[in-house]
């Protein structure tokens, strides 16, 4: 195996190997650590000896160039500026936010805590909306060169294939899995194509209620780890789910704060379900292809399970019944 490979490098990311990666950037470490939830990269909390503690995070091998990884950073640092309250890395003197150790590409940034935004709230989802709103007026200003798209290819074809080459789907669900995919793939693409002409943006990609942090000043929102390019919808459908009718309601709660800064275009209504869908194939491929790494079998000791793939499958029917169905109504 590649000593460079995920799996050697997180296995050998030792705390001595944390506490001189933080030290090396001239701060001094009181040797508290601890581990933060996240499994695509590794995420620490470390004490300094003079005030209040960093999260240091160390990115995983091979997944993203370093162009792309300071282009994320650099967006970040823009919205920053605008006082969008999301998390920047910490930049040195030099200007340089992405650093090393070793093997290691690693960033700083100041911790911060806080707890979920609460969905039926519309006083958090209004603010909600208007600092995405916000995000995306900064985001369409320009494009990424680095970081890829939200596409159908990336997110249902090649995971849908990697499933399907890979001992994970139990046997007697295979072919039922392989030809629901297929079909809807196909309804995915009919639904952007009822979208028409899509404005792609840069966006955080990964917004949903684990990745906002509310406080008693209000919310800031953390982990742009999977920026990327794509329609704005992409950064509000996780916020939208249950009955068609409490999803219209949440849906005017966000565009209520979000249309104060950005305008949205209604087609692209015509994704939510389309995007959803997406990402359970997606998220499925995702662990699947992170399987040797010993972080995913502890974190999701389900995810091998008869009946994990039982409720996959059941899921992903009523996904098929929901695409073909009309877009939410916003007025």
């Amino acid at each position: 195996m590649n000593q460079h490979s995920p799996i050697t490098a997180f296995a050998n990311l030792t705390p001595e190997q944390i506490l001189d990666a933080v030290e090396g950037k001239g701060v001094l470490c009181d040797g508290r650590i601890l581990a933060l939830n996240s499994y695509e990269n590794r995420v620490y909390q470390v004490g300094l000896e003079e005030g209040p503690p960093l999260v240091a995070k160390f990115y995983r091998p091979e997944r993203w160039s370093d162009a792309a990884i300071v282009e994320e950073h650099r967006f970040t640092l823009a919205l920053a500026a605008q006082e969008i309250p999301v998390i920047p890395p910490w930049v040195d003197e030099s200007g340089v936010s992405l650093h090393t150790h070793g093997p290691y590409r690693f960033a700083l940034y100041p911790c911060r805590g806080g707890r979920a935004p609460e969905l039926d709230n519309p006083d958090h989802l209004e603010q909600l909306g208007r600092f995405i709103g916000r995000i995306h007026l900064l985001g369409a200003a320009k494009s990424f060169e680095h970081r890829p798209s939200v596409d159908i290819e990336s997110y249902a074809v090649r995971p849908r294939r990697f499933l399907l080459e890979h001992d994970f789907i139990p046997g007697h669900l295979i072919e039922a899995y392989a030809s629901l995919t297929q079909d809807l793939i196909k309804q995915v693409r009919a639904c952007f194509e009822r979208a028409g002409r899509l404005r792609m943006i840069r966006l955080h990609g990964d917004c949903h209620p684990g990745n906002i942090l509310w406080t008693e000043h209000g919310a800031h929102i953390v982990d742009f780890d999977d920026a990327r390019m794509g329609p704005a919808v992409q950064d509000l459908w996780m916020f939208l789910s249950g009955e068609r009718n409490y999803m219209t309601a949440r849906l005017a709660d966000l565009l209520e704060g979000y249309t104060r800064f950005y305008n949205f275009n209604p087609a692209e209504l015509h994704l939510v379900e389309a995007l959803r869908t997406l990402r359970l194939i997606h998220y499925a491929a995702w662990i699947a292809s992170r399987w040797d790494d010993p972080a995913f079998p502890l974190a999701f000791p389900w995810f091998d399970s008869l009946g994990y793939w039982e409720e996959h499958v059941l899921t992903l029917r009523e996904q098929a019944a929901l695409l073909d169905e009309p877009p939410l109504s916003w007025n």
